[in-house]
């Protein structure tokens, strides 16, 4: 899967068709995000497994609107459609390492159920 760049055309499709997403939004004209492209990328080429996402927020202003990105870079991990990460600024490789560490070890049947418990608990 590697890296793609991903767009209000594509992103659904995209996005449901792979278990692990990471997605980068960023602009061409941001300082951080730049210093941010080029651990995201490595870390992508040592992960053939997820889909690396990266979403310029100038061209894309409909996705960064709908998920709310007041901050760039920032990044967001999906796993089976389902938001678990969200972090403005940049990140560490060693850190961006550690978060799909975690997102792989979690148990998604758990993660399921405690959405369900809060949704349940939200309509109370």
């Amino acid at each position: 899967m590697a890296l793609e760049n991903l767009t209000a055309d594509n992103f659904n499709e995209k996005i449901m068709s792979s278990e692990i997403v990471i997605l980068d939004f960023w602009a061409p004209w941001c300082g951080p995000c730049k210093q941010f492209a080029p651990i995201f990328e490595k870390v992508a080429q040592e992960n053939p497994d997820i889909l690396f996402g990266k979403i310029n927020t100038e061209a894309e202003q409909e996705l960064a609107a709908h998920f709310q990105i007041r901050s760039i870079p920032t990044v967001m991990v999906l796993r089976e459609g389902i938001g678990l990460f969200q972090q403005p600024g940049l990140i560490p490789e060693e850190g961006l390492k550690d978060i799909i560490s975690q997102v792989k070890a979690l148990d998604m049947d758990e993660v399921r159920k405690e959405i369900e418990k809060q949704q349940a608990e939200q309509q109370q």
